[in-house]
């Protein structure tokens, strides 16, 4: 079974990965928390901030893919809401693979715990705000 993906619902959901970002690290958000807790100095410029947001924009593509795959397989396994299934299928995405593989690096880096929640904090709004575009989006057909 090859599972339907609205494809529209995955451009604007990479999309929303980006303007969720820009938001979630403004420096009046948790951008100064977290550039002092990742060691990282704002005031000098990023010589590969182009390649950073190309990396971005191409992951935050597969994932918006991969969840709205995962969405509409788990639709048809439980029925129900489509929404609810996209919805559900990010948490449970984010809580055995994201926050799991996240905490697991972290530890072995030495990383802050603050610093860890900060950034998996940020994964799971991601993916939620991803699961409510490709939710309401569904499928033709659905």
């Amino acid at each position: 079974m090859v599972p339907e993906i609205n494809y529209w619902a995955v451009l604007i959901a990479t999309a929303s990965s980006m303007v969720v970002g820009a938001v979630w690290y403004a420096p009046k958000v948790f951008g100064t928390r977290w550039s002092r807790l990742a060691g990282v100095d704002m005031d000098r410029p990023a010589n590969s901030a182009t390649m950073a947001i190309v990396t971005t924009v191409i992951v935050s593509f597969i994932t918006a893919w991969v969840l709205a795959g995962a969405s509409s397989i788990a639709w048809h396994f439980y029925e129900g809401s489509y929404f609810w299934a996209a919805v559900v299928t990010a948490v449970t995405l984010w809580t055995g693979f994201t926050a799991a593989r996240f905490i697991t690096h972290d530890a072995f880096e030495g990383r802050s715990t603050r610093l860890t929640t900060l950034n998996i904090g940020f994964e799971l709004v991601t993916l939620l705000v991803m699961a409510i575009i490709i939710g309401v989006w569904p499928p033709a057909g659905i």
